[in-house]
């Protein structure tokens, strides 16, 4: 990071919080003057939300704009985190000017089209089928695991645009308008009692090749940029992983301890301990892994985040549940309802204690997490794959 860069941005938050209150605009009024100064993500190009420097200095603009009373992100615009670094590293010039801005307003809500009911941890192996018809692309197939696709207002799409090349290759990506004709969102039941997964049914739906992010056939590269994001994001969501030392689920545990404390064996401090101390790990590693995020370009130290925040985070909230005894039984709502955005860390312990079963699955089952960090940081051999080098349309399928 050089000098010449933080005077830029300072300088940047100056004229900016010169001409604009927080206090005095609205949340999407704010933000998109934040966008057009070059705040929103810093490391970004200029004209796309940025100022072409290192993405570390996102922390002074955050810092200083909630110092001017800005509100936080809404948790509803979780997506802008994956789609976002997907569309400035992938996409055209004319797929940044139509999407980037209304993303980071929240005019426009994403949400995530990747899992299959036949190709969940095998992503590449996907079905939907997407065929160009002239400046169109005609897409059928379903999605599954779809988190807030209920209130989005378009999803990061991949699809199977060859099936006679290995599935890798033949894959592209696409912005997917979800009121488009032939888009059907279904709600899934969770556990907690709330639809924030959903199914989407995808028929005789027509996209604009204008809508397509990076090249034909090159959909798995721009999709490794949503994952690792997501990764990354999700790895920091739980078990303390924000900038705050014992902030996240480890500060609800660490409370319920001390609320109690003289009740509590020495086993059981311990126990706390221990899980503070892992939180603590995971933090620092966060920390390290978001700086490579927000540059589009996430390392290995995202996998590594989401792999352990999703068992950390479990362990956490089973910790919470057995300190409160028999109270930790009781006191929740399983009313189904569709809720308007997620809360990875705990709208309550009861709830967070339910909502961290899909902790192992969402991103990236912990398995599929563990082969990837095995093969590509620790170099061990990979499974056989016997699928990898043949063309998708000739591979077994049950």
């Amino acid at each position: 990071m050089s000098n010449p860069d933080l005077q830029k941005v300072e300088a940047a938050l100056d004229t900016f919080l010169a001409d604009h209150d927080p206090k005095s605009e609205s949340y999407e009024e704010f933000r998109g003057h934040q966008f057009d100064a070059g705040l929103a993500w810093v490391q970004f190009p200029e004209t796309h939300g940025g100022l072409g420097v290192a993405p570390q200095l996102q922390k002074v603009v955050n810092k200083r704009l909630a110092e001017a009373g800005a509100a936080p992100t809404e948790a509803s615009m979780f997506f802008i985190a994956l789609a976002g670094p997907t569309i400035v590293t992938h996409g055209d010039e004319a797929a940044k000017k139509l999407f980037l801005r209304p993303m980071w307003t929240g005019e426009h809500r994403w949400c995530q089209l990747f899992s299959e009911p036949g190709a969940g941890s095998d992503f590449a192996g996907l079905a939907t089928k997407a065929v160009r018809d002239g400046d169109e692309w005609i897409v059928n197939g379903q999605k599954v695991w779809n988190t807030l696709a209920h209130v989005a207002s378009w999803g990061m799409l991949v699809t199977r645009t060859d099936p006679n090349v290995p599935k890798h290759r033949g894959m592209t990506y696409f912005a997917l308008d979800m009121s488009a004709e032939g888009v059907d969102v279904r709600p899934l039941r969770q556990i907690t009692g709330e639809a924030e997964f959903n199914e989407v049914y995808m028929t005789d739906v027509r996209v604009p090749d204008t809508h397509r992010i990076g090249a034909e056939g090159e959909g798995w590269r721009a999709a490794l940029t949503t994952l690792m994001n997501e990764r990354t994001a999700i790895g920091g969501s739980g078990g303390g992983g924000g900038p705050k030392r014992g902030s996240g689920s480890i500060e609800f545990l660490v409370d319920i301890y001390r609320h109690n404390a003289e009740q509590h064996s020495p086993a059981v401090r311990d126990e706390v301990i221990d899980l503070w101390i892992r939180a603590e790990v995971l933090r620092l590693t966060n920390m390290r892994a978001s700086q490579l995020a927000r540059s589009g370009n996430p390392g290995p130290e995202g996998s590594v985040g989401k792999a352990v925040m999703a068992i950390l985070n479990q362990d956490i909230w089973e910790a919470a549940i057995g300190l409160q005894g028999m109270d930790g039984q009781i006191g929740y709502d399983y009313t189904f309802r569709r809720p308007g955005s997620t809360d990875l860390t705990g709208g309550g312990i009861g709830y967070a204690f339910l909502r961290a079963r899909a902790n192992t699955i969402e991103g990236g089952t912990t398995e599929v997490l563990k082969n990837i960090l095995g093969e590509q940081v620790l170099g061990l051999p990979g499974e056989p794959r016997v699928d990898k080098d043949i063309p998708w349309l000739e591979v077994p399928r049950g």
